[in-house]
């Protein structure tokens, strides 16, 4: 594969990973006013959030099948379409069964689309040669800051779903329908494009410490998503307006740390980044456990931005290692595919877990749960292998500038 043509594929599929975290954000920063729209009982709002990462799972299980036959290019091609128009759809309908239907669209494209995403990012950062994947992922915390952006506009000026998202979705479609023209595995043929290989996958053994790994961080993930507000105004005192900070602070620290990310792990390799990242995560959590107030739960939620970011990504860049070193491309992309589903299980882990301790202990007790969990990725560090590892051959000179 020619070096432009890499450079192509990085580009587009950065845009890829910025339009999803656009369209996420304008998801679940507007859940208040899905709920409206539709009368859905706070009883009945956990079974509809909970079947979004379930379906997506369940797609994410697929994705790793389909892509044997057609490839992970053809698959984000047409998933990322799907997710944007299910989006328009949970604003155009008004019945509790036409949200049903809407979001569980929403989750099975959104499982393709994530499968898919990183298996391309995983592929490509083998053919450069070192690490480009927090370069991804920061695309993806930037588009997540815009769609929150937006949705708080939506919401400030009383906007409707449909009229919130309409002019997104104009917008994004066919921004994600060109760039999809450029989307490059890292293979050098066909064949391997399409993912094909002679073995058929790695062991769920080898799989499960990274497999772990991923769901400690997404359970830290929700609980800053899910927690942040009501810590800081209950536990904390802070006003309502003052509640909205923590979360923000995060997702700009989680950009600043994936946008540094590649060079870190570069310098360093992705062992050290990964222990570095977990310690000062549970530091962040601790700091939020132990604040007398406020500004000191702000900070502590800034530094777990910070520690969480690189962790995920360098999750799916592991994987992808160890199963390309055993199987093949082939076996690269079911394994990116089967660690997808662990993102999914800790969401469903973390936010629950976090309330339930909250209730029936403390909130201040509860934080120190993801400490701890988060702090058990340092034990399996070795799991990202030596400083010395490397994604492939050197199609990447030393001074070329991140995509993202």
């Amino acid at each position: 594969m020619t070096d432009a043509r890499l450079r192509r594929g990085r580009g587009s599929l950065a845009v890829s990973f910025f339009v999803q975290g656009v369209t996420f954000a304008l998801l679940v920063t507007r859940i208040p006013a899905i709920q409206e729209r539709y009368g859905i009982s706070d009883g009945l709002l956990p079974a509809f959030l909970a079947a979004v990462p379930i379906l997506a799972g369940v797609a994410s299980v697929a994705t790793g099948r389909l892509v044997a036959t057609v490839g992970p290019a053809v698959v984000l091609r047409w998933s990322q379409p799907l997710v944007l128009l299910s989006l328009l759809a949970v604003g155009v309908g008004s019945e509790v069964w036409q949200a049903a239907v809407a979001l569980g669209l929403f989750g099975l494209a959104v499982g393709a689309l994530d499968a898919s995403m990183n298996m391309l990012g995983v592929s490509l950062q083998r053919a450069y040669g070192r690490s480009i994947m927090l370069g991804f992922h920061a695309s993806y915390s930037l588009g997540g800051i815009v769609g929150a952006s937006l949705a708080w506009v939506g919401a400030r000026g009383d906007l409707s779903l449909f009229v919130s998202y309409l002019p997104v979705v104009l917008v994004l479609l066919p921004v994600a329908l060109v760039g999809s023209r450029w989307y490059a595995a890292g293979g050098d043929g066909v064949g391997q494009e399409a993912g094909e290989s002679a073995g058929g996958g790695v062991a769920f053994a080898l799989l499960l410490p990274l497999c772990l790994v991923m769901t400690f961080a997404y359970i830290g993930d929700s609980t800053v998503s899910n927690w942040s507000a009501k810590y800081l105004q209950d536990v904390l005192g802070s006003s309502e307006e003052m509640a909205t900070v923590p979360y923000n602070a995060y997702m700009v620290t989680t950009l600043l740390g994936r946008g540094v990310g590649d060079f870190a792990v570069r310098r360093l390799g992705a062992a050290a980044v990964v222990r570095g990242g977990a310690v000062l995560a549970a530091v962040g959590f601790a700091v939020v456990a132990v604040a007398p107030g406020a500004w000191v739960g702000i900070a502590g939620f800034t530094v777990l931005g910070l520690g969480l970011s690189v962790i995920v990504p360098q999750t799916f860049a592991a994987a992808g290692r160890l199963a390309f070193t055993s199987n093949g491309p082939g076996g690269s992309d079911a394994a990116v595919a089967r660690l997808n589903v662990f993102n999914y299980v800790g969401f469903l882990i973390g936010s629950p877990l976090v309330g339930a301790l909250g209730d029936a202990w403390s909130y201040r007790g509860a934080m120190l749960v993801p400490m701890v969990l988060v702090l058990v990725t340092v034990a399996y560090a070795t799991s990202f292998g030596s400083r010395a590892a490397r994604y492939g051959g050197g199609h990447e000179r030393p001074r070329t500038v991140d995509v993202g």
